[in-house]
């Protein structure tokens, strides 16, 4: 059984602190060991708030791009896990409020909008709209956005207000959903 002491407790802050100055000053390899260090708890305490894995994914994320484009600003007072969960607790709640503001397309949007395509055939509508079904609200939006309406990942993050990295994981995971609902179909 593992026993934390006070001395590993002070190394732990004392080594996060260091990862966090060695990030401010552009170290990539400390945002990995930080990360290595601190994923569980990130993840854990995202999950307790958003209760939803995907969700929690992508605050994890989020929280490490934070880090970095925030390292600088940090003020080493001995608890550096509490500004690391802090962040990750605004962007879990910053997660909560847009679930409350994206709006499902609706089942006639998305027929009306296939219809209006002429280069899809019945067939293929069809199974697009069985694939696109698999997807969450958010990530046939993303998809619509960049695919079929051609803006770019930072185009959509910026009219959907989510962070770059949220849009590129939501539009990865999508395609691979899409990828492998297409798949099993043949």
């Amino acid at each position: 059984m593992f026993v934390t002491t006070e001395h590993n407790v002070a190394l732990t802050k004392t080594t996060l602190e260091a990862y966090i100055a060695e990030i401010a000053v552009g170290d990539k390899a400390a945002v990995g060991a930080l990360y290595e260090d601190t994923k569980t708890a990130v993840y854990g305490f995202a999950l307790s708030i958003l209760k939803n894995a995907s969700d929690a994914e992508d605050v994890l994320q989020d929280t490490f791009v934070k880090i970095w484009s925030s390292a600088e600003a940090y003020s080493p007072l001995g608890k550096p896990m509490a500004w690391v969960l802090t962040i990750t607790k605004n962007l879990s709640l910053s997660k909560l409020r847009e679930r409350n503001r994206t709006t499902d397309i609706s089942e006639d949007t998305w027929l009306l909008f296939q219809a209006e395509n002429p280069t899809v055939n019945t067939e293929d509508r069809l199974v697009l709209n069985a694939a696109m079904q698999t997807l969450s609200s958010e990530e046939r939006q993303i998809v619509v956005l960049h695919a079929v309406s051609g803006l770019k990942h930072v185009e959509i993050a910026q009219l959907l207000s989510l962070p770059l990295s949220t849009v590129l994981s939501k539009y990865n995971r999508a395609k691979k959903k899409l990828q492998n609902t297409l798949k099993e179909g043949k």
